[in-house]
């Protein structure tokens, strides 16, 4: 069947008058009947059952254990899904908000209130999940979304699609306030990124290749996420246990998503006990590491029964891999690891330490989406920050940073109110 991308985004747009004016009553009862058709057998059945044909397909395909997991849907993850939509409807609804006002001296008042995006285009990969992510936040916030998923979920995708759909009917909301582009045709995606009379942003959710072909095709503003080194900077005042279980939390615990830990900075002055230490804690886990000359040194004088060190090569700095392989590096002091993120990360940094001079410079001059002092940085995250869901982690600077909840999908317009007021 062919697809018309401009119908999709004409139809949009048209949808937005209703949702973005749909009380908050209204817009939660429409999450609410996701979360219900979502534990109905029936549905469930049907979903299962369309993730099952992309699972055996994948499996076909060869594609890595790590993607078949994030492909993966279960009654166990439909049921996680459900619990956290209802988290969002429990969320204060950010459309309509009054954050500034004042008067002026010719007595015009004035303020600011937040106003939904629009249309909301996202381009995403092998995740069903954030097919949810994305209705549940776009909704809530007023905004009609046009979501494109990748070709290896294409079947979970259709099917979810028609559960929201359904949903949206089923309270008197224009199904096509949430509509799915499902042909894999990636010119179709290009006509999707010239659309900007229609499609007010987009977000690109996957790997750096797919955020460039959106910034170098769109004419709409892109918000782009989730790519990027992230850090951990460890001291010698840093409390062992600490080291411990947020080097394994970050590195371990989801190794293919985009706030785990993927380089360790460790002071040189500590170097003796700390490389040691946190080899010995990666090796349980059976991560593989790359270290510099200096850690190569001291893990040499120091041997590892089961570590797996090998020496770093010249682009271990910059690569994300996304799988149970961590970057060692010993520096100077805090100042080295400042310079040395500034370099190369930008997503997520932590600073692992008791010595509070250390800690307040490293949180006033690291640039970052997001900061962590002694916690993991699997905390970047929207849910864990109390957001409920994300639709994605902002790397840009505009309009937002960081995970993106509701208010991050509403802009604002001014209301001026005067009294027969002219300007002289």
């Amino acid at each position: 069947m062919s697809v018309n991308v401009l119908d999709m985004a004409q139809r949009a747009r048209k949808a937005t008058r209703h949702i973005a004016t749909a009380s908050t009553a209204q817009r939660n009862r429409a999450l609410q009947r996701i979360a219900e058709l979502l534990q109905e057998p029936a549905e469930q059945a049907t979903i299962l059952a369309a993730n099952q044909i992309d699972m055996a397909n994948a499996q076909s395909a060869g594609l890595r254990a790590s993607l078949q997991d994030r492909m993966l849907l279960n009654p166990q993850r439909l049921t996680a899904i459900a619990h956290d939509i209802l988290t969002v409807i429990s969320l204060p609804d950010p459309v309509g908000e009054i954050f500034e006002q004042g008067v002026l001296p010719n007595d015009l008042r004035w303020h600011k209130v937040r106003v939904p995006l629009g249309v909301v285009a996202v381009v995403y990969e092998a995740r069903p999940n954030v097919t949810f992510d994305v209705a549940t936040l776009c909704l809530k916030s007023g905004n009609a979304a046009i979501l494109r998923a990748g070709k290896e979920i294409v079947h979970s995708s259709n099917a979810i699609v028609r559960l929201l759909q359904r949903a949206l009917a089923d309270v008197g909301l224009p199904a096509d306030a949430l509509q799915a582009i499902t042909d894999p045709d990636r010119g179709l995606v290009e006509q999707l990124l010239k659309l900007d009379k229609y499609v007010d942003v987009v977000i690109p959710r996957g790997g750096a290749a797919l955020h460039r072909f959106c910034v170098e095709n769109a004419t709409m503003p892109v918000i782009v996420g989730g790519i990027g080194i992230v850090h951990a900077y460890i001291d010698g005042t840093a409390n062992p246990q600490y080291v411990r279980d947020i080097v394994v939390n970050g590195r371990v615990q989801r190794p293919s998503v985009c706030n785990s830990l993927d380089v360790i900075l460790i002071e040189r002055a500590a170097a003796a006990h700390m490389v040691p230490l946190v080899v010995d804690a990666l090796a349980a886990h059976q991560v593989e590491m790359r270290g510099d000359a200096e850690v190569m040194a001291t893990m040499q004088s120091q041997p590892h029964p089961t570590a797996t060190l090998v020496p770093m090569g010249p682009d271990d700095y910059d690569t994300e891999y996304m799988a149970l392989i961590a970057t060692i590096h010993v520096v100077d002091g805090v100042d080295e690891a400042i310079d040395h993120i500034a370099d190369h990360g930008g997503h997520t940094e932590v600073i692992i330490s008791q010595h509070q001079e250390s800690i307040d410079e490293f949180v006033r001059r690291v640039d970052a989406t997001a900061v962590m002092v002694n916690a993991s940085t699997r905390f970047n995250d929207g849910g864990q920050l109390g957001l409920g869901a994300e639709i994605a982690i902002s790397t840009q600077k505009l309009h937002v940073r960081g995970p993106m909840g509701l208010r991050e999908l509403t802009t604002y317009k001014w209301v001026v109110q005067g009294d027969g007021t002219v300007r002289k």
